[in-house]
């Protein structure tokens, strides 16, 4: 212990003396410290094959419809993060979509009636269910349900109300006031009340991290605002690797035109044989993301493209103009000599002696003598 103490204490003692010799070392010994601390590896090259990666949906043609939207898009990001860092989240869809109840869904609604009338009969006994607002707790789901509608989610229209009405400081001071119990109320009521439209698709990708835009109801609008989106972010170079969640057909043109600029392209889709999947540098199924196969997958890729990427900075490359001046130059050369011409004259460097080659200079004589 004493030993420990001793050596702490000229540990210190050293650390003075050179921040008082140069003001820099406390700086450094700070970064060094915090660095050591959160385990920042400096060394460490990037894994990843692309910079920026953009994710773009066609929910028209890909709805999440066998496991939650939420749960969706987060493993579908998980898996694209391999490529890169994601850097956009983009999905399109028409107000049919969102309104759109799956059929898994309509099962899971039909089944949480039947037992809400079993547990109002007694055939049940369920075990409580506990607020997350308030903390109480009831043995039916039927009056859990009534008691959040009847309270909080008054409350929370009568705190959305105040802050609308509200202007300027007052309005931000309600806002600060109000923030905890507003998020506290939207994660308890995601799993108490049903959406009065749909199944609650744009506001699940909104959590989720997604840009969700409704576009109007005309046939293929959803098309051909997402591939505007992407020509656009292609056309300011904010992506490297082109990410699509699509079975349709129509956006060939697009990832051709990705390949072109030398982007990475990813297709997720159920058509195994589809055309998107052909031109695609990669692609997967939604069976994959789901059950976690394209992470594993998805490494592979990577390294393939690193590799790739490699191999295609060392490979030779035919330059015309560079081979084109070397051949005149050497034409040039092969043609003064046939030809008789001095090198002084051709402009190439030459030996200031005009003497045979075996014959030695009066000086070099004198020095081997």
């Amino acid at each position: 212990m004493f030993q420990n103490y001793h050596n702490i204490r000229d540990t210190a003692k050293h650390f003075t003396r050179l921040s008082t010799l140069n003001p820099f070392v406390v700086l450094l010994y700070r970064y060094c410290h915090i660095v050591s601390k959160v385990g920042i590896d400096l060394q460490k090259p990037p894994t990843t094959a692309c910079k920026c990666v953009g994710i773009f949906w066609d929910l028209d043609n890909k709805p999440p419809n066998s496991i939650p939207p939420f749960d969706a898009a987060i493993r579908l990001k998980n898996a694209v993060s391999l490529f890169g860092v994601v850097r956009c989240m983009i999905a399109y869809a028409n107000s049919h979509a969102f309104s759109y109840v799956p059929q898994v869904v309509r099962e899971q609604r039909k089944e949480r009636k039947l037992l809400n009338q079993l547990e109002n009969n007694g055939v049940i006994k369920p075990e409580s269910y506990l607020c997350r607002v308030c903390g109480r707790r009831f043995y039916t789901n039927e009056k859990f349900v009534n008691h959040f509608k009847q309270i909080h989610e008054r409350e929370q229209k009568k705190r959305l109300n105040q802050i609308e009405s509200a202007r300027g400081k007052r309005r931000a001071d309600l806002v600060v006031k109000y923030t905890m119990k507003m998020e506290k109320y939207k994660r308890a009521a995601r799993d108490v009340l049903t959406p009065k439209v749909g199944y609650g698709l744009a506001d699940e990708l909104k959590r989720a991290g997604f840009f969700v835009k409704t576009v109007p109801d005309k046939p293929e609008a959803a098309d051909i605002a997402l591939r505007d989106h992407m020509v656009d972010m292609m056309d300011k170079r904010r992506i490297d690797c082109l990410v699509l969640v699509s079975d349709d057909s129509d956006f060939v043109e697009v990832l051709r035109e990705a390949k072109l600029r030398c982007l990475k392209t990813v297709v997720v889709g159920d058509i195994n044989d589809g055309a998107l999947k052909r031109v695609a540098d990669a692609n997967f199924s939604w069976r994959d993301i789901l059950m976690g196969k394209a992470k594993k997958e998805a490494v592979s890729v990577s390294g393939k493209w690193k590799d790739h990427d490699i191999l295609k900075r060392l490979e030779w490359r035919y330059n015309p103009e560079v081979e084109k001046n070397a051949y005149d130059l050497c034409g040039e050369r092969e043609n003064a000599d046939m030809n008789g011409i001095s090198s002084d004259d051709a402009g190439y460097p030459q030996r200031e002696d005009d003497g045979a080659w075996w014959e030695l200079d009066s000086s070099d004589s004198d020095v081997t003598s």
